[in-house]
Order: C-alpha cells, then sequence, then structure tokens
C-alpha cells in the first residue's frame, strides 16, 4: 500500500521534510500502524503517542482506517503537554490548524507572571455577508509560504510594539495566532490572535497590528458558500 503523509511543526523539523511518500505499507493499515511504520523507518520522530491523525480536515482516532492511496496528515499536540518555550512565543507562535480552534487555549498559552495584560481577537464565520446568507467558509492555504511569512508579520509587530533587541523587557510581548484551514462552519472561529505584555498598551496594538498585517498579505484564502452559489472573497464579481 502506497500513502502520502504531511508532518507539521516540530514533527516536519525531525523529519527534515514536510512530505513523505510511503510504499510498500500493509493493507488494512489503521493510524496506529502507520505511527508504527513511520517510526521504524524514522526513528528521528521519536514518541508519536500525544500525535493524532487528520483523514481529510476531520481528526480520527488511532484505530481509524486508511485506505489505499490516501493522505494522512500527523499533527503534534497544540496545547498541553510540554510548556511552551518564551523565546518561542516572544518571536511569535504560528499555526495551521485542521480541527476546531480553542481561544481560551490559546489565551492560556501566551500568560505568564510577567505579563499584566492579554487581548485575544477571535474572527468568526458569520451567517450573512454581502447580503447573502453563508452556509461555510472553505480556507486553503498556501502552507509552506504561511510560517515565514507570519514570522516576518511578528518581526515588524516586535519591531513597532514590541522589545526587538532586549533592551525593553518592559514592553517585551508573547504572540500566538492559529488560523483555521479546510471547512469552517457557521460561528466557528477561523483565526485567533492571543498577545500578553506587561502592559495593556502593548498588547492592544500589537493584536490589532497582527490581525491587519496578517488579512493583508498571509496566503490563506477563504470561501463563501451560500444557498445555490459560491465566492472567493477577496475576487470581483
Amino acid at each position: 500500500m502506497r500513502l502520502t503523509v504531511r508532518l507539521f511543526a516540530s514533527l516536519r523539523e525531525r523529519a527534515g521534510r514536510a512530505e513523505l511518500v510511503l510504499d510498500g505499507l500493509p493493507e488494512g493499515l489503521d493510524v496506529a500502524g502507520l505511527k508504527r511504520e513511520l517510526l521504524a523507518r524514522l526513528p528521528e520522530l521519536g514518541s508519536l503517542a500525544s500525535v493524532r491523525g487528520v483523514i481529510g480536515t476531520q481528526y480520527v482516532a488511532d484505530s481509524a482506517p486508511i485506505e489505499p492511496d490516501s493522505e494522512v496528515a500527523l499533527l503534534p499536540p497544540v496545547s498541553g503537554g510540554a510548556p511552551e518555550r518564551d523565546e518561542d512565543l516572544e518571536r511569535g507562535i504560528f499555526e495551521l490548524c485542521a480541527g476546531p480552534i480553542d481561544p481560551l487555549v490559546c489565551r492560556l498559552r501566551v500568560s505568564h507572571p510577567s505579563c499584566g495584560a492579554s487581548v485575544l481577537f477571535t474572527g468568526m464565520t458569520r451567517e450573512e455577508n454581502r447580503g447573502r446568507r453563508v452556509l461555510r467558509l472553505e480556507y486553503e492555504a498556501f502552507d509552506a509560504m504561511t510560517g515565514p511569512e507570519m514570522a516576518r508579520i511578528f518581526a515588524r509587530c516586535r519591531e513597532r510594539h514590541g522589545d526587538p533587541d532586549g533592551s525593553r523587557p518592559e514592553r517585551r510581548l508573547r504572540m500566538l495566532c492559529q488560523h483555521r484551514v479546510g471547512v469552517v462552519e457557521v460561528g466557528e472561529p477561523s483565526v485567533v490572535i492571543a498577545v500578553a505584555s506587561p502592559h495593556r498598551a502593548q498588547a492592544f496594538e500589537a493584536c490589532r497590528f497582527l490581525i491587519d498585517e496578517l488579512k493583508a498579505s498571509l496566503p490563506v484564502w477563504k470561501k463563501e458558500l451560500y444557498p445555490g452559489g459560491e465566492h472567493w472573497i477577496g475576487e470581483r464579481s
């Protein structure tokens, strides 16, 4: 059996690539079996016990069967487990998410005893736009570019609103952005930005800057689906 496996974040770094094409896999493989095969071929991946499988845009259990020629994504945990590294949050963390986003978890991830303020922005799918009833949204990302582009946005935010050279810790920022891909239903969060800082002014300014810059340049596209039609947002009709 042949499968394509997509890897993200720490798994991608350990493997040294974002996508694997695996041949010669046994028939009737489930997600747990795929993890065992991966570890046998790439022991540098380390433990996959807390890694979740995604088929399509849905999280699946380890017991879920995998069809031949499928594409499976393996996602390391986005919360819980080992604490976030301070230096990572101060640079800014960006994550594309195939499953639901929990804004409260995002806020907790940026919290720190040194920060007296946190600001949370949540963008959600609304039920009406352009005078039409929205059924759902579909997001598509150029995922090889989203991380580097968001890193540039974080860098500009630190220059403008934070402590870029470490000389002003009273302006230090902790930043996290999660963005959905795939189908997002009405009322669900599609993007969450959480910022914490010692003082409220920097947190408000940085959060506003990040969402405005994200909307302007991050290579993520949104399609609205209506009864009897659809529209890519940003295109002229």
